[in-house]
């Protein structure tokens, strides 16, 4: 049977009543034995006429969840990859799945389920258009919206919650399920309505469906949020969450450059010519409240790390997300960031933040970032809330990758810059070298390659080496120059991550056993122990061992 014949049998036959009573008869118990189903809300489902049930998606086993709710068949779109399989394909539609062409406006899809919903039946719609997993329910499209215009059909808004916990692999596993359902909502109908009065309606649907979600516990989207560090790369942060609707907060260290912000409404020495939204508000970070905020970015330096923490440590509430912006090493110990944010503060849910976005061209022309991190449903929420942002977001849970691949982008460029004294050759082995033996650290510590390989280590390393304002390519130019280190950062006016983490790279490498000689050269440079030519030179000096290059 073809696509639009089982279109043609779910708008004119329906299911197979035989089949659809006896597999509920079986299922149902099994379902509230087996899985605890909990089901709540059931006075909100209509008993008879059409209806529309509009239910976030997080598994194969949603359609039948649902058909719990109500005492009579429930229609439902599938994929029609599920219906190549002949037996499935019977299965499936004698329980009232009819197939739909994913991305394509398959028109079939939306006649059957008018059809449906002509004569009195219900038919189940995830607006996500997908499966969403994990974190916060993801964006929708126009399609339920339409629907419910042009049938003037009730949509009853359901959420469940724990479906996409009872499968891992082959394996059913007794985890609980739970499900709800809220008040009908009623549009007028419309013949023929335009996309954007049924994305309109969408609109309305959508958060009658997360309110049941987060009733159950499901997690919320980020919807304030607090950037402590009104540097370059925090205030870029606050701008681009501020505009995307979250009602943002920007901490500065001092009241002056408060004053000076109101004053100019721009973050002129960090980001010139970018004017903050009036939605933004900037105080000095000790002066904000972050008792309501779902999540906390500390944007500020490795180096200043341990301040930050001790000032404002005390005052981020125990469930608030932390996003670590810091991209450098804290100590002497090769404490990582994340690692040093979450031994000292009670917050549960933190990730990291990584690739090649410089502030001010991210606001402008948009930026790919990487957001690492241990717990899957937290980094989904960060890079949900960093998409709406505008960002193109890659997440990962090799979060010690995306931070050692920050650390060794700094020291690459910074070698890069100070061995350009001696010649391209010289600084194309300086950050070659360096970057190769941060990353066989990274290995050590149980990074990923491909963490490097990717947009948080070569990408970030490319956008740094042509930015044309990179800290710390100019700080590496300075050193190289014989600038002696404590004049560097009064001439940036402003942090070079990569100058503060080498000693302590060095160390951590030494600690760890990790031959890192480029490193530890660069180390003695930064520290005035050997000048910026020797090393460079030193770099292409034949003379030690062949040494054959991994396979």
């Amino acid at each position: 049977m073809d696509h639009d014949a089982l279109q043609e049998r779910a708008r004119t036959k329906g299911v197979n009543p035989l089949v659809y009573w006896v597999v509920r008869a079986f299922f149902q118990p099994f379902f509230h034995i087996y899985w605890r189903l909990s089901r709540v809300g059931r006075e909100h489902v209509p008993q008879e006429g059409p209806v529309i049930f509009a239910c976030n998606h997080r598994s194969f086993l949603d359609p039948f969840i649902i058909g719990t709710l109500a005492r009579r068949p429930c229609y439902f779109v599938a994929k029609q990859e599920l219906f190549k399989n002949p037996f499935l394909r019977w299965f499936i539609s004698s329980l009232g799945a009819f197939p739909v062409a994913r991305g394509t406006g398959d028109a079939g899809a939306m006649d059957a389920a008018r059809a449906i919903l002509d004569r009195g039946d219900p038919v189940v719609i995830f607006p996500e258009g997908t499966r969403v997993r994990p974190g916060p329910l993801g964006p929708t499209r126009r399609g339920v919206g339409r629907l419910a215009l042009e049938t003037g059909a009730p949509v009853v808004p359901i959420a469940l919650i724990g479906t996409e916990n009872v499968r891992r692999g082959l394996r059913i596993r007794p985890h609980k399920i739970r499900i709800r359902a809220g008040r009908a909502m009623r549009f007028p109908r419309v013949d023929e309505p335009s996309p954007q009065l049924a994305l309109a309606v969408t609109a309305r649907i959508w958060p009658a469906v997360q309110l049941q979600w987060e009733w159950l516990g499901g997690i919320a989207p980020v919807r304030r949020a607090a950037v402590l560090g009104a540097g370059s790369w925090g205030t870029g942060l606050a701008v681009a969450l501020s505009r995307a609707g979250i009602d943002t907060q920007l901490g500065c260290r001092t009241a002056g450059q408060v004053e000076a912000i109101a004053a100019h409404g721009q973050n002129r020495p960090y980001l010139p010519n970018v004017t903050l939204p009036d939605a933004l508000h900037v105080d000095r970070a000790s002066a904000l409240d972050l008792a309501d905020r779902d999540l906390v970015i500390l944007a500020v330096p490795a180096a200043e790390l341990p301040a930050a923490v001790a000032a404002y440590g005390d005052r981020i509430p125990a469930g608030a997300g932390l996003v670590v912006c810091a991209k450098g090493i804290v100590d002497q110990t090769g404490q990582l960031p994340l690692d040093y944010v979450h031994d000292r503060l009670p917050a549960n849910r933190i990730a990291c933040l990584g690739g090649p976005a410089h502030s001010a061209d991210a606001l402008a022309n948009g930026a790919s970032i990487v957001v690492g991190g241990t717990e899957a449903e937290f980094t989904r929420l960060v890079s949900d809330a960093f998409a709406r942002a505008g960002f193109d977001v890659t997440d990962t849970t090799d979060a010690v990758g995306v931070e050692l691949a920050g650390v060794a982008k700094n020291a690459a460029v910074l070698a890069a810059a100070t061995a350009a004294v001696a010649g391209p050759n010289a600084a194309g082995a300086a950050a070659g070298k360096v970057f190769a033996e941060i990353d066989a650290y990274a290995r050590r510590r149980g990074g990923r390659p491909e963490t490097f390989a990717g947009l948080a280590g070569a990408g970030d390393l490319v956008a740094t080496v042509v930015a044309a304002h990179s800290r710390n390519r100019r700080a590496g130019e300075m050193l190289g120059q014989g600038v002696p280190v404590a004049e560097i950062g009064s001439a940036l006016g402003q942090t070079a991550e990569g100058i503060a983490a080498l000693p302590l790279l060095a160390h951590a490498l030494q600690e760890a056993r990790v031959p890192a000689p480029a490193v530890a050269g660069l180390a003695a440079v930064v520290e005035g122990r050997e000048d910026a030519e020797t090393w460079a030179a030193s770099l292409t000096t034949p003379g030690r061992p062949l040494k054959r290059a991994a396979a």
